[in-house]
């Protein structure tokens, strides 16, 4: 940026001018500009201080202190009624342009009153008519003005002249004019009809300085309230990444902090909040700062009925603020602004709109996003508080019956079941409490101790046997044997299940105890036989023993009794488990897919889930795809809300690779999302989440979410780290979230992140990605305008393009270079240096080669080198060459696209396409020379090149429509 001193002209003010509005919208922008003012006020050049006001008048109103606009406008309008000849087209057409600021600026200021509005609007419409402007703007701002104050008739017959006048130069364009009315549209009830007229804007057809930033978060509510939550997660992550760098959109802002607050995203609303904490006490536009305190009101209220009020939260600054306190005082700064608003106005309606939209309730209980959020509300449905009396305790005996249903149909929530129970005996008296009832509180307590409970099964032995109950007794015993083996002590573990099972199969074969008791004592000791299979690779016979003599005395028993079949069916899992070990995976597979089938068909579903996973384990290994990708569907239908966060998790995001191996990247991305947020549930946001996140960001660049994917890659780059995922999981997400940016138009962000990823690939072995990734660097900094630090870049990668024997991205990073240089001191000279080496570097190649698929794929390289170099040429000769210098530069343009031409000839078929383009670019440099029947000959060769071809093929009718075109001044 030019120094204030060193503007003595008025181009020099000019480029100034053009610097500063290339900077980030703020008050230093704005001070720059004024500083701006007063240097074209002394340079006595009138049309450089309208230009100058002009320039300070845009860049208040993209900023936060939209309230300075009046005045430079005042001083415009003022030079136009004494002096309009000073202004010229371009001034005269921005003079009539920004009445429309004027118009909704006044009316974002509660201290200008209704009639000073109204008598602007009436200015308004007097100039445009002398302009001879339609009334189409007027009838526009007139609209906002009605729909402002609530005087619903007025603008529903503003609204309607809006879009029955003409469109001419001073309308709004197509994007700001569809968001205007898509916002009619939902203030009258009309959701869908308003996100159908933003369709355009939404898809890219229209779009502005300010658009589709606020079309995509006015679209959020209406998304939501019709159910359409995908499209709305989608148009939050990519239109918060539009708002997030523009100081001027604070609204816009608020109505992502609101989306937050009405999905679960509390966690994220106040990040967001933390990133612009002067949106808290910026004065400029009063309208937009009432805005976003209704949504802080909302939001902290949320936090609030979460029962997390007292929680730090980001706040204006000078103080500590909790939830509860930003609350009060953001409702209380929110209504005193919508009083103003309503006091000027002589209406409630601001105040109505401001009320509802601070008491609304969540749409949905939890909308994930892909990004990381840490979770702040109960997992459930939102139900207002309702203060009712204590439900009556339920009675011991109640408790236990209950219990023992959950336990002799192996529910999920047995284990919670018992616990209700200790807790009930031991409140009870010690006579009302049965011995068999407290062996069964021993045994179920023990149960959830896992391998800290053999002490507690031993003591529930203890009462069982006193209780008379010897099988159960017995049972217990060997439950406390293989809880020993879960900690280490194998043999400890074998020793002790000896005498329970010699005891149960001698109480057995007296009648004296049953199948079930029996049946746990055989699958303890099986458990821990397979415990020495899996930890020191013996007693493989042993175990396939154990195992077969349980499923001898299940096998057919099962019927009605859910623990029996529960028996059979892991006895198959383990012998599934001996064949895996044995290297037979088919069979194995075949074992487990039994096992949960036996699950399921018993009506317990969620025992089959790690069977499944099992299943698809082998079928990976195996490379049958489609019996992983049903094992783990199947997984996810077994379990539903049993499985843990953690294994939920885990389930979604195998999923997900599977389908993104074969393709199907939507419906994958819709699992690695859900895996991210069952990992953040689970507490695993930066580890089995962060690699979730890794895996969205990458299928959604696959389906061209550019902006969602680069969200999500960013909030994965958070977490991911070289120790916990590898550096190659680090390179993966900063190339993509490169090639992300570099789709985005952001391109020294994405030369950063491609920068990032080869300095930490310089250190692999293997040097491909390294190279590509110096390659694909150089390429945006090319893009950014940063000409020297490119050539530099591609210098690296073409350096190693050569140590790995690439040619054909050698030649290219130097066709790159010598593109480069005539934007530098290199000059002409240099770029033709540049492209003689590449030529060299393709000829030298060609030389060596004998395989004839190669020379073809290096020969097509060599002519598109030769037309890259006829191009550069023909582009490298300035305007105010002499003619002789423009015809040498033409003369040797056309020598090297003649000798791309004769390349592609020798290609036949393959180079066809490649051979007409150079032959049209040929026959144009023809014509530049003034060699017309050269010209029409070249034109007359793609013609008859194309005799025959598909009349459907677009590069055959775009070829044949350029000969035509050249053909036409011969023809004449």
């Amino acid at each position: 940026m030019e120094e204030t001193g060193g503007i003595a002209d008025f181009d020099a003010l000019r480029r100034a001018m053009a610097e500063n509005s290339e900077e980030p919208e703020g008050p230093a922008r704005n001070a720059r500009a004024e500083q701006l003012l007063a240097e074209a006020e002394k340079l006595n050049v009138p049309l450089a201080v309208i230009e100058a006001l002009g320039h300070q008048l845009k860049v208040y109103n993209y900023s936060s202190e939209k309230d300075k606009m009046f005045v430079p406008f005042a001083r415009l309008l003022r030079l136009w009624d004494e002096r309009p000849g000073d202004f010229d087209e371009y001034e005269t057409h921005s003079l009539h342009w920004v009445f429309k600021w004027m118009s909704a600026g006044m009316l974002d200021q509660p201290h200008i009153p209704l009639a000073s509005v109204e008598k602007w609007l009436g200015e308004m419409e007097h100039r445009y008519r002398l302009a001879g402007h339609s009334e189409r703007a007027v009838r526009s701002a007139e609209f906002s003005v009605a729909a402002h104050i609530g005087d619903f008739p007025r603008a529903e017959r503003a609204y309607t002249a809006w879009l029955a006048a003409d469109r001419d130069r001073m309308a709004d364009c197509h994007a700001c004019e569809l968001h205007g009315q898509g916002g009619w549209q939902l203030r009258n009830g009309r959701d869908a009809e308003a996100l159908q007229l933003w369709r355009p804007v939404l898809e890219g057809e229209y779009s502005c300085a300010h658009e589709p930033h606020t079309v995509l978060a006015s679209s959020l509510v209406p998304l939501l309230r019709l159910g359409r939550v995908d499209e709305a997660r989608a148009h939050h992550l990519r239109g918060f990444r539009l708002v997030r760098p523009m100081e001027s959109m604070r609204g816009a802002f608020a109505d992502h902090v609101e989306f937050c607050a009405l999905t679960g995203n509390e966690a994220r609303g106040l990040e967001l909040l933390a990133e612009r904490p002067a949106y808290f006490t910026d004065t400029g536009q009063p309208r937009t700062r009432m805005d976003f305190l209704a949504v802080v009101t909302l939001l902290m209220d949320r936090l609030t009925g979460l029962g997390l009020g007292a929680q730090r939260v980001p706040g204006p600054a000078g103080r500590a603020w909790t939830a509860t306190e930003l609350a009060g005082h953001a409702r209380a700064e929110a209504l005193e602004l919508a009083a103003r608003f309503d006091a000027r106005n002589g209406t409630s309606h601001v105040g109505d709109q401001l009320r509802e939209r601070m008491d609304q309730r969540p749409l949905v209980d939890r909308l994930p996003l892909g990004v990381r959020a840490a979770r702040t509300a109960p997992a459930g449905p939102i139900a207002p508080v309702v203060r009712a009396p204590a439900p009556e305790r339920p009675s011991l005996p109640a408790l236990l019956a209950e219990a023992r249903r959950l336990s002799d149909t192996l529910q999920p929530h047995a284990l919670d079941a018992w616990a209700a129970v200790a807790e009930a005996a031991e409140g009870a008296a010690g006579a009302e409490v049965d011995t068999y009832v407290r062996a069964e509180i021993a045994d179920h307590t023990a149960m959830g101790r896992g391998p800290e409970g053999a002490e507690l099964f031993e003591r529930a032995a203890e009462l069982y046997a006193e209780a008379g109950d010897e099988g159960e007794a017995i049972a217990a015993r060997a439950r406390a044997a293989y809880v020993r083996a879960l900690s280490g002590e194998l043999d400890e573990a074998t020793a002790a299940i000896g005498e329970p099972y010699d005891r149960i199969l001698a109480l057995y074969a007296d009648d004296a105890t049953g199948v079930r008791q029996t049946a746990s004592v055989l699958m303890s000791r099986a458990r821990i036989l397979m415990r020495r299979v899996h930890e020191r690779s013996e007693g493989t016979a042993d175990a396939e023993r154990a195992v077969r003599e349980l499923l001898a005395l299940v096998g057919g028993r099962g019927g009605s009794d859910v623990r029996l079949v529960s028996r059979a069916a892991e006895g198959r899992a383990m012998l599934a488990e001996l064949a895996e070990q044995a290297g037979d995976g088919e069979r194995a597979g075949e074992l487990f897919r039994q096992a949960s089938a036996q699950f399921v068909g018993a009506k317990l579903p969620w025992f089959a889930v790690e069977y499944e996973v099992r299943v698809a384990a082998l079928a990976h290994e195996q490379g049958d795809m489609a019996e992983a990708e049903r094992a783990l569907r199947a997984a996810l239908e077994h379990g539903g809300p049993h499985v843990e966060p953690v294994g939920r998790a885990q389930l979604h995001l195998q999923l997900a690779e599977v389908l993104g191996g074969r393709g199907a990247a939507e419906e994958a991305a819709e699992h690695a999302l859900q895996a991210a947020h069952w990992a953040d549930e689970a507490g695993e946001s930066s580890t089995l989440g962060a690699w979730a996140r890794h895996q969205l960001g990458g299928l959604l660049l696959r389906q061209g979410r550019f902006a969602e994917a680069a969200e999500v890659l960013e909030s994965a780059l958070a977490d991911l780290s070289a120790e916990t995922h590898g550096d190659g999981a680090v390179v993966q997400t900063q190339w993509w979230l490169g090639d992300c940016l570099s789709e985005l138009g952001e391109h020294h962000a994405a030369a950063e992140r491609r920068l990032q990823a080869a300095e930490i690939a310089r250190h692999w072995p293997e040097q491909h990605d390294h190279a590509t990734l110096a390659h694909l660097a150089a390429e945006s900094l090319g893009n950014a305008g940063l000409a020297a630090e490119a050539d530099r870049a591609y210098t690296r990668a073409g350096e190693l393009w050569r140590a790995m024997g690439n040619v054909h991205f050698l030649v290219r990073s130097l066709r790159a270079r010598a593109w480069l240089a005539l934007r530098t001191e290199a000059g002409t000279a240099g770029a033709r240096h540049l492209m003689t080496a590449a030529v060299t570097e393709c000829e030298t190649a060609l030389k060596g080669l004998r395989d004839p698929a190669a020379r073809d794929r290096l020969a097509g390289e060599l002519g598109h080198t030769h037309r890259q170099f006829g191009d550069l040429l023909a582009r490298s000769v300035s305007e105010d060459a002499q003619d002789a210098a423009i015809r040498d530069a033409f003369e040797a343009a056309l020598a090297e696209t003649t000798a791309a031409i004769a390349v592609f000839a020798e290609l036949g078929a393959d180079g066809l396409h490649s051979r007409t383009g150079a032959e049209l670019a040929a026959g144009w440099l023809e014509a530049d020379l003034s060699r017309p029947a050269d010209a029409a000959a070249r034109a007359r060769a793609v013609l008859d090149a194309y005799e025959g071809a598909d009349p459907d093929d677009e590069t055959v009718r775009a070829r044949r429509a350029e000969a035509r075109q050249l053909l036409e001044p011969t023809e004449a």
